[in-house]
């Protein structure tokens, strides 16, 4: 057993690391455009202009709060102001009734979002694309009527006004700067948690859910696990905003509180400024907010309405012309720009890899263990009484015309289909043979991989894409780069690294694919067609890389069609027609079974032929 050497980080190296950080460019020049928000109204002095930017902070803060739901996991969520409104009237009634400070009384409202973000999400996760959204606006409708039924709690249609108490313990002020100073925190706290999550672990897994849940899968993510946490910091996030805001209007009413048409602004701020992105929403909400609010300033009660008129025909120009976005389009060239200012370039990581996941047991042993597999799909039966034993340290080729159900069993023996009948057996980390429920149980216990049509997260780098595998053994994001870089130089992406997925031909997606399934250091690898629709200098290469990877002590299932090379590759062949099992054993033998020869080419070419 290696001793691991711990290395207490010192005082003066933790001050230099922040020093560092204070002194790239991409941090001073953001602190900077974030200090106008304090800097203008305070130089113009105007009681409009001061309304104007408390509304862009609080605006831009929901809109910040919904893009970690909304842009990084996907799920456009439009009732989220069900959590602003709770927010709200929990803290508001703490003071009528209880007359509890809403600093104190803003977290109740959190505790009773994040509960009824849990209520909302695990069923709603469950759901997919415009069925999702339906589900949140319907929610949001239910807790509107609701507060307007209770007349004896909320003060329904009527409203409630918060008692007038000033000071900053009841957080209302005849200097309405102060009500900015709050605004101001609450939008760099929700940055700050919206950063902190781009650049974690759980940024990179909401990333992945987004962009192909399935792969997720595969790489040991939870979806919905992961799902649920940035619901749940979303929902505390807005909950904040929606308390101070409370404050800041004195009165309370459900058409407000719980108003749909918010819900779509917010969302439609951070899809202005682009989705997915730590300062999109930030900047959508500063580019149309002054706007409208200036429309309705200028023209007085004439400009009812006026607001939406601009939000849409703002979203109408974004979408058309800059489908990514503020940041998504201009992002990248402006942070080559931002990059090249004093103290740029030193924001990034770099590390040692970390020790690779030791693959212990006998040689010659099983590991996985199939055992009379059953599955239907309606009246199909797409795998009949499939048995097959995996022996530790061998690579078990599975052949079979289209259609015989090899991708099938596949996913049954990764977790992606539970069986109609029969079990699948897994040789745990502890020896004993376990039976894993979920395909991200089957990825943590060590079974990757690969599908038969590539599913890489396109809008991800190759690193990241492997990244996304290596994390379920590293969590901390430098080790996880640096899992990556071993992965990618062993498959001879390296040189690329830095290239978006979606941009790779067809023969270095499948190694992409092989690349991120080997970040998870599995002790078992299933290749679904790893080789199909590649040249032949790519085949070879990718004969020499699983050869290269069995001799690391993984063991391989391949599914493939490339006769010539699972047939060099394999040490058993089972082959699979119809569902069932035909023949196995060795490829020499089973390539002469008359069974065999007939799947593939026919019954009456074997007749011909005289075999």
């Amino acid at each position: 057993m290696t001793a691991k050497t711990i290395v207490p980080a010192v005082p003066n190296q933790r001050h230099a690391g922040f020093l560092a950080r204070l002194t790239n460019p991409r941090v001073y020049c953001s602190l900077i455009a974030l200090s106008l928000i304090l800097i203008v109204p305070g130089v113009i002095d105007s009681p409009f202009v001061m309304h104007v930017f408390v509304t862009i902070c609080i605006f831009a803060a929901l809109s910040t709060a919904w893009n970690i739901v909304g842009g990084y996991a996907g799920q456009l969520s439009l009732g989220h102001m069900v959590f602003y409104g709770v927010g709200g009237y929990t803290t508001a009634l703490l003071i009528q009734h209880f007359s509890l400070s809403p600093w104190i009384g803003m977290w109740g409202g959190v505790a009773l979002s994040v509960i009824l973000s849990v209520a909302i999400g695990y069923p709603c996760f469950r759901l997919r694309g415009p069925f999702f959204s339906l589900a949140t606006i319907a929610f949001l409708e239910v807790v509107r009527l609701l507060s307007i039924h209770f007349t004896g709690v909320t003060g329904g249609a009527a409203g409630l006004i918060v008692p007038l108490n000033l000071g900053w313990a009841w957080m209302i002020f005849e200097n309405k700067f102060n009500y900015l100073y709050i605004a101001f925190g609450l939008l760099l706290l929700t940055l700050l948690v919206s950063w902190g999550i781009r650049n974690s672990r759980l940024g990179y897994y909401l990333t992945a859910v987004r962009e192909r849940e399935d792969a997720a899968l595969a790489a040991g993510v939870n979806n919905t696990g992961v799902k649920l946490k940035a619901v749940v910091i979303s929902a505390a996030l807005t909950s904040l905003v929606g308390s101070f805001h409370a404050m800041y209007m004195t009165f309370l009413e459900p058409a407000t509180m719980f108003s749909l048409a918010t819900s779509i602004e917010i969302a439609m701020f951070a899809l202005i400024g682009g989705l997915g992105t730590v300062m999109g929403p930030l900047l959508g909400t500063v580019l149309v907010v002054p706007l409208a609010e200036l429309a309705r300033g200028w023209l007085g009660a004439s400009a009812n309405g006026l607001h939406g008129f601009v939000y849409g025909t703002v979203l109408v120009i974004i979408t058309l012309t800059l489908p990514g976005g503020l940041v998504g389009t201009f992002g990248p060239r402006f942070t080559k720009w931002i990059d090249r200012l004093p103290g740029g370039g030193r924001l990034h990581d770099t590390g040692q890899a970390p020790a690779q996941r030791a693959i212990v047991g006998e040689v010659g042993k099983p590991i996985l263990e199939a055992k009379n597999l059953v599955m239907k799909f309606g009246g199909l039966t797409a795998t009949d009484n499939v048995s097959i034993t995996l022996n530790r340290g061998e690579i078990l080729g599975i052949i079979g015309p289209n259609g015989a159900g090899k991708t099938t069993l596949f996913s049954q023996i990764s977790g992606f289909l539970t069986p109609t009948s029969g079990t699948v057996g897994l040789v745990g980390p502890d020896g004993a043979m376990t039976s894993p429920s979920s395909a991200d149980e089957f990825a943590r216990l060590g079974v990757g991989r690969t599908f038969q049509i590539v599913q890489p997260f396109g809008k991800l780098t190759v690193l990241e894409n492997i990244m996304i595998g290596a994390f379920m053994r590293h969590p901390k994001v430098e080790d996880a780069r640096a899992a990556a870089l071993r992965a990618a130089r062993l498959v001879d992406l390296e040189d690329i690294k830095d290239v978006e997925a979606r941009n790779l031909p067809i023969g270095g997606l499948k190694r992409l694919e092989v690349a991120r399934t080997l970040a998870t250091e599995p002790s078992i690898l299933l290749l679904d067609e790893v080789m199909a629709g590649q040249s032949q200098s790519d085949t070879q290469r990718m004969v020499n890389l699983i050869r290269a990877i069995r001799d690391t002590g993984v063991t391989i299932i391949a599914i493939e069609h490339n006769m010539q090379a699972i047939m060099s590759l394999s040490d058993r062949i089972v082959v699979i027609d119809s569902g069932r099992v035909i023949a196995e054993g060795n490829p020499q033998e089973v390539v002469k079974s008359r069974r065999v020869i007939e799947a593939y080419l026919g019954e009456d070419f074997v007749d011909a032929q005289g075999l």
